[in-house]
């Protein structure tokens, strides 16, 4: 790693270094959460071609984050502006795919038994709008580098909530196990503060939009999802298929 960082600025190079490491964490702690299920035999390959499907679109988007911070670690910025178009179309398809997979989930399966099925259903209809929304602006600002690489960095760590959903003990966070799971998300940002902090006396706003933004999206999502219109949506999706035999709210299902 020390290799592609030389010939810059050595506060470059220190920022470039730091948002290398942090992809590579990220994009560790979800290839592992699902890894680890996988091979628990919580999960399987014998599943509808949707889960599939969504699989080859998110893994694709983070080898994607994760190729672009080491290309620009690299010094290869006209590659990285290449594969940053890819990200134009990627993004939305990203997006598209995370409603597509949350529906298949709550009919087929209820959805994950530790979170109420309308918090899970309005948390990441909500946050899948945010993440969308903060990675174009990224994009429209990638000239911008302080806000571009922060940008994408807080919308990345909501995609870390699959990961650490699968790695954290979440039966035994219930009631709660959303909203710790989504505190616990938060993590990447706020490291990101500390680091401007310590290196530049400041932090940059970025973090504080970013993070402000998931934290009002996830206020509004609990008082919709919590209302009598978020359950009666919620009962209309899930009503009449397998995801429907099972309660609303969080619950441990016998054997657990």
């Amino acid at each position: 790693m020390a290799s592609v960082l030389e010939g810059r600025p050595p506060a470059q190079r220190a920022e470039e270094r730091f948002f290398l490491v942090m992809a590579c964490i990220i994009s560790a702690i979800i290839v592992v959460g699902f890894a680890v299920h996988l091979a628990l035999g919580r999960s399987t390959f014998a599943v509808p071609a949707v889960y599939h499907l969504h699989a080859f679109v998110f893994f694709g988007w983070v080898a994607l984050y994760l190729a672009q911070n080491w290309l620009i670690a690299a010094n290869n910025v006209r590659l990285h502006r290449t594969l940053g178009l890819l990200a134009y179309g990627w993004a939305p398809v990203m997006v598209v795919m995370g409603f597509a997979i949350m529906i298949a989930s709550l009919q087929r399966s209820g959805g994950p038994f530790f979170f109420d099925q309308n918090e899970f259903l309005f948390s990441n209809t909500l946050l899948l709008v945010l993440f969308g929304a903060m990675v174009f602006t990224a994009l429209r600002r990638r000239r911008h580098t302080g806000w571009h690489r922060r940008l994408m960095l807080v919308a990345m760590s909501i995609l870390t909530g699959p990961g650490l959903g699968r790695l954290l003990p979440m039966p035994l966070l219930m009631p709660n196990a959303w909203r710790i799971m989504m505190v616990v998300t938060l993590i990447f940002p706020v490291v990101g503060m500390i680091v401007d902090k310590r290196r530049q006396g400041h932090v940059h706003p970025a973090y504080f939009w970013g993070v402000g933004a998931i934290i009002a999206v996830q206020v509004i999502a609990d008082l919709i999802a919590y209302s009598a219109w978020g359950v009666s949506v919620t009962q209309s999706i899930v009503g009449g298929t397998p995801g429907g035999e099972r309660p609303m709210a969080a619950f441990l299902p016998p054997g657990i």
